[in-house]
């Protein structure tokens, strides 16, 4: 690589909002920016399933957070780390309609010699990927532990997350999307 990526941190929420819990990481970071300011050379961003055009973003970062629904064995709304290598295959598993954009991304970002130096994938098992916008009561309940588990790795890669007051909450307002994302 002959330049040092501009990015210290992105954090990327991923998913479909459409297909229940597959809209996790999305809903996620949403929840994130609204109950924390973020720090200074931290870029929050839902990527959605906007798959490989996140590319020069992930390409920028020195460090990536991905947030999003991940598939394993364990039961409904789960919390799950995965790091480094772990990563790529746990995406590549996925039956998602969004998984194959994440994991080409990871792929196309590694083969152009831009992989981040550190990549974590912090996700909640899903147990519905259906057609609708409501969550299921396993993973709405583990949203909050998701949020906090990007706050607590963010800081543990020096990058602190301030708590926001009800006040400020309230003067942010629910956004236009709050009724999609269930905020």
């Amino acid at each position: 690589m002959s330049e040092e990526p501009g990015l210290p941190l992105l954090v990327l929420g991923l998913g479909n909002v459409l297909c229940g819990d597959d809209g996790t990481g999305a809903v996620a970071v949403h929840l994130l920016e609204r109950r924390f300011r973020v720090p200074d050379g931290v870029q929050v961003l839902d990527g959605g399933t906007l798959g490989l055009s996140l590319l020069p973003l992930l390409e920028q970062a020195r460090e990536a957070i991905l947030v999003d629904a991940i598939r394993t064995g364990e039961p409904p709304g789960t919390l799950v780390r995965l790091e480094g290598d772990e990563v790529a295959p746990a995406v590549a598993e996925r039956l998602s309609v969004h998984q194959v954009g994440v994991a080409d991304l990871l792929e196309a970002a590694r083969w152009r010699g831009r992989y981040p130096p550190r990549l974590v994938l912090l996700g909640i098992v899903p147990e519905s990927l259906e057609l609708g916008v409501h969550r299921t009561p396993a993973v709405e309940a583990a949203l909050p532990s998701l949020v906090e588990a990007v706050v607590a790795e963010a800081r543990a890669l020096g990058h602190s997350f301030d708590a926001r007051s009800d006040d400020e909450m309230a003067a942010r307002g629910r956004g236009d999307l709050a009724h999609v994302y269930g905020l």
